[in-house]
């Protein structure tokens, strides 16, 4: 079986990878990186967003030995260095951006995407850049607060019903 070789998280990996073997299997089977998600098993929901040399990719749509070389960035390598949240991730805390969470890493890589690109983005544009990611819980008004308070923006809070 031929061996794949990349960075992830800052850190050079290597593992077995048959030529079917897509990068979101080998991130978690293979490396027990299990913060990236399978939800879809189609490109259709997001969840296994991970960055593959600076940009944004649906890991279920790309074979590991795509990524031979590359720097791989998941959910696991958005905290800080010193283990604390990143910015993204402490908005999405703050501003209930998760509920049961499983779209919750997909949505962060695609937010810290998006900020890379678009550092002050307005709402409409959160939204149409988030078109590709789904989340079954939230409704997505607080994960739009979420990041825009990533962003720096002030963020309306809600009004009582």
């Amino acid at each position: 079986m031929p061996t794949v070789s990349m960075t992830v998280n800052g850190k050079p990996v290597s593992g077995e990878a048959e030529g079917r073997t897509l990068l979101v299997q080998f991130l978690r089977e293979t490396l027990g990186l299990t913060g990236t998600h399978v939800g879809c098993d189609t490109s259709q929901c997001g969840a296994c967003v991970v960055h593959v040399d600076g940009e944004a990719v649906k890991s279920c749509t790309m074979f590991a030995a795509e990524a031979d070389g590359a720097e791989v960035k998941t959910i696991e390598g958005m905290a800080n260095a010193d283990g604390s949240l990143s910015v993204i991730q402490q908005a999405f805390q703050d501003h209930h951006g998760l509920q049961c969470g499983f779209c919750t890493p997909g949505m962060v890589m695609s937010a810290a995407a998006l900020l890379k690109d678009n550092p002050k983005p307005s709402e409409a544009e959160i939204r149409d850049y988030l078109e590709g990611n789904i989340c079954r819980c939230t409704g997505y008004h607080n994960i739009v607060k979420a990041i825009l308070a990533a962003s720096g923006q002030e963020v309306t809070p809600i009004a009582a019903e």
